[in-house]
């Protein structure tokens, strides 16, 4: 009986086994290796001396069990694992892995083909990112050349991880997974290998299968930061945050510093927790009224490495919870591996804050490396792990995190902070490629100090433009600078051009939200950063790789940069145009694709391209924060023929349960030459708080008057934008879960109006110029109507079509109008037609 018993259980423990192998997708298993099928791409390749295999999640790993992939299995003197993208083969009972007994191919199909074995090196990997940027000048640091870390991807087509030697978690979900140190046997190996050959999207797509996907930021999160290093008082944010509002500027995060602390000897020092009540008599009261009606979230700064002084607040309750008695003074030391002493910053310090009215933290980690207790334990990767679980754990909002990159696996705690760059044009120019590269490893989210951070005594307005151009088509828009006067980057301080061009920088971020929050959900999704390099999409064009400054802002938004000085009143940059054709947001002219061209941008313009047709959602001028969940949608049709679509995402902004609680909107348009129709699905799934109605407006851009508009069948009101070339609709139907369908006729193609937008705008500007460089000037009628065309067609719209014939009339004869009819000499004449890139 007793022997019956146990083999019953022995069945049961080995029905289990096999069940759990199974689901986890264990191709085989012997005593010393495992092998395990995680994607078609993707393949754990394990060897266990002791026969132990790890199955708790590791820093790198925290997904065991995976969805079932197709593959085949032949066992014999070598076993035989093949899936759609590799093979692997492996002599049975050999012993470690090496070049001797194993090997994988790749699969029929696969470009580039490739053979891998164990201690091979990639020649082309396309790199990742680095801890952080602090002291480097572009890519110079200390006067030398230095390079990011590699990445997941490379031109090989494979990429191999070594997890062996890798910290685990021990499991303790209930208290908190804490860390494990590895206790493998010698000569354990635990290995990743990744197969995909150009197709960059499915390897990121597969890294996130086992090595969990990028969480969403809260939408505030794709606001505006304010956050400068200053000794800033509580009077002085309060006017700081009335001037935002007085000059119409939306604002949605405000950074405050270190000095929110103590930093005098004795009070205080790089690392605080005590707030400074000289400089916040009442902290609370500040945090409460900042927030009000709408105000912006806080976050402060934390140089958490000295730990908890005598002097600090919360010495005694802290020191008690870690056995130091408070009468001796002792410092409390900074360890983050010692879950007592955290879980005690944490009750007595940090989160007595965070309900108080801070919304996350800036954990500014500069010092040790590692940890002072576990060997090797980096505390940057360690303390983005605890903060951002820490606010999992504790809270209801959805955690957020700005701090440094701490190597494979940090990208599930979002938002990198990358120091302190010197204020260049060449630092400017390399944080279009870091930040596309780091998307290389999933670390998308970068906040960079827009402006640059140190290394000169004050602002350069072209300088900054061009970084906050690059900053509002950046992941975070967050300007930082050092501790010097100078260094003032408020958008009001400068000269009435240069003000108002930065104010409508951080408007067009906020009107792009929309598109922004739904690639931001396709980064959790995917694994694709909304930043990402030319050659995910365009893996076999060279070009894709060597125009390292442009990079894809989402699915249907190209960005070209301008990271040069301006050239009589232009910067100028070359271009790569993919196949297809490009919509140029400045100039309202398509282009089309398969060929390198140069553009020239004034100070106003930056090189954004739109794919032809493409849909674009958008806010209007409304929005002064993100904290709405009805605002009005505009949809931007973009010039273009053929079937469109878009997929708008839709969530609470701020909750935990957007994995699940979210709607989509499928938005379709058909466009003819002259003939436009638009479909705005009803709305699918439902979340936290979700309106039931919305208003939606239609903006056809590069329009000519339509013929007739209708809403459901219905005549429907439009108005033309005289100022935008744009034909704008408003939908009456605001119910959501009703389908609307718009249809748009027009007598003829709108083909005229292609790059009238830049052009007439262009040589507005220089009419307005050339009376100042003769002030006697009398404009002919020809030439005067180049310069009114937008108030002509603002008071007789009816005749648009007739007034923009007549203008390139005028215009193509431009030369001569110079010359002929308005008299001007060969010196002027030339200096205009240069001033608006005439060709």
């Amino acid at each position: 009986m007793k022997n019956y018993f146990l083999f019953f259980i022995l069945l049961f423990t080995c029905f289990s086994l096999n069940a759990q192998q199974k689901s986890a997708n264990v191709a085989y298993q012997d005593e010393h290796v495992r092998f395990t099928v995680i994607t078609d791409g993707t393949i754990r390749i394990e060897y266990a001396p002791n026969g132990e295999f790890v199955n708790k999640n590791s820093f790198l790993t925290i997904k065991r069990d995976y969805p079932k992939v197709n593959y085949k299995l032949k066992e014999g003197k070598w076993i035989e694992l093949s899936t759609a993208k590799m093979k692997l083969r492996y002599k049975k009972n050999s012993g470690a892995f090496t070049a001797e007994n194993c090997q994988i191919i790749s699969a029929k199909g696969v470009t580039p083909a490739f053979t891998w074995k164990p201690g091979m090196k990639q020649k082309y990997n396309l790199k990742g990112t680095t801890r952080t940027l602090d002291g480097w000048n572009g890519n110079i640091k200390g006067g030398k050349e230095v390079e990011l870390e590699d990445g997941l991807l490379a031109k090989d087509g494979w990429t191999f991880i070594d997890d062996s030697k890798n910290f685990l978690f021990d499991g303790d979900t209930e208290n908190w997974d804490w860390v494990e140190t590895r206790k493998s046997a010698e000569g354990a190996q635990d290995f990743y290998f990744m197969a995909y050959g150009n197709n960059y999207k499915a390897a990121l797509k597969d890294y996130t299968m086992f090595a969990g996907r990028v969480p969403l930021p809260p939408r505030y999160a794709f606001g505006y930061w304010w956050s400068r290093y200053w000794m800033y008082s509580d009077h002085e944010l309060r006017e700081l945050k009335n001037n935002f509002e007085r000059y119409n500027i939306p604002l949605d995060v405000l950074v405050v510093d270190m000095d929110w602390h103590y930093t005098d000897k004795g009070r205080g020092s790089w690392t605080g927790w005590t707030w400074n009540k000289e400089l916040f008599p009442d902290y609370r009261k500040f945090l409460k009224d900042m927030k009000a009606n709408n105000g912006p979230r806080i976050t402060i700064n934390l140089h958490p490495a000295e730990g908890v002084r005598s002097y600090e607040e919360q010495y005694e309750t802290v020191a008690r919870d870690n056995g130091i008695d408070p009468a001796t003074k002792q410092e409390v030391p900074w360890i983050a591996s010692d879950k007592r002493f955290i879980n005690s910053i944490f009750k007595n310090v940090l989160m007595p804050m965070n309900k108080d009215g801070i919304d996350f933290w800036w954990l500014d980690w500069q010092q040790h490396p590692y940890d002072n207790k576990i060997s090797n334990l980096s505390n940057t990767w360690w303390l983005n792990y605890i903060f951002f679980t820490q606010m999992q754990r504790e809270r209801d909002t959805r955690p957020l995190i700005y701090h440094r990159w701490g190597g494979l696996g940090n990208h599930r705690y979002q938002v990198g902070f990358s120091g302190d760059t010197f204020i260049s044009w060449e630092s400017l120019d390399y944080q279009i490629y870091f930040n596309s590269t780091a998307s290389n490893v999933l670390y998308g989210y970068w906040s960079h100090d827009i402006g640059g951070h140190q290394g000169a005594n004050h602002i350069d307005p072209e300088l900054y433009v061009r970084w906050m151009q690059f900053g509002a088509l950046s992941p975070i828009l967050r300007t930082h600078s050092t501790k010097i006067a100078g260094l003032t980057k408020e958008p009001w301080v400068f000269s009435n051009e240069v003000s108002d061009i930065l104010r409508d920088i951080v408007r067009q971020r906020y009107n792009m939200v929309p598109y922004i929050y739904t690639m931001a959900r396709q980064t959790y999704e995917t694994g694709m950063s909304l930043c990402r390099p030319m050659y995910y999409d365009y893996p076999d064009a060279q070009q894709s790789y060597d125009y390292r400054k442009q990079y894809m802002f989402g699915d249907n938004i190209m960005v070209a940069s301008a990271t040069s000085p301006m050239k009589n009143g232009y910067t100028e940059v070359k271009i790569w145009f993919p196949q297809g054709e490009w919509y140029e947001y400045a100039s309202g002219e398509t282009i089309k694709g398969g060929q390198e061209i140069t553009r020239y941008f004034a100070l106003d313009e930056y090189p954004i391209y739109m794919k032809a047709g493409s849909i674009i959602p958008m806010y209007n001028e409304k929005v002064m924060n993100l904290n709405g969940k009805d605002e009005d949608i505009v949809i931007n049709i973009i010039p273009g023929t053929g079937n469109n679509s878009f997929q708008l995402y839709e969530d609470n902004g701020d909750d935990k349960n957007y994995q699940k609680g979210f709607s989509t909107t499928d938005i379709k348009s058909v466009r003819t030459a002259t003939k436009l129709d638009i479909t705005i699905d009803k709305r699918n799934g439902s979340y936290k708080e979700m309106p039931a109605n919305r208003n939606y407006q239609i903006k056809v851009l590069a329009s000519s008057m339509p013929l007739s508009v209708t809403v459901n069948g219905k005549k429907a009101e439009y108005k033309y934008l005289n100022n935008e070339f744009a034909l704008l609709i408003y939908v009456p139907e605001r119910d959501c879960s009703v389908e609307k369908n718009i249809s748009v006729e027009f007598t003829t193609s709108n083909t005229n109006f292609n790059g009238i937008l830049g052009t007439s705008k262009r040589v507005t500007k220089a009419m307005e110029r050339l009376k100042y460089r003769n002030s006697h000037i009398v404009f002919q009628p020809d030439f005067c109507k180049l310069g009114s065309i937008k108030e002509a067609i603002g008071y007789t719209p009816e005749k648009l079509n007739e007034i923009v014939d007549e203008f390139w009339v005028n215009y193509k004869n431009l030369p001569s109008l110079l010359k002929d009819k308005q008299k001007l000499n060969d010196n002027d004449s030339n200096w205009f037609l240069d001033l608006i890139k005439y060709n």
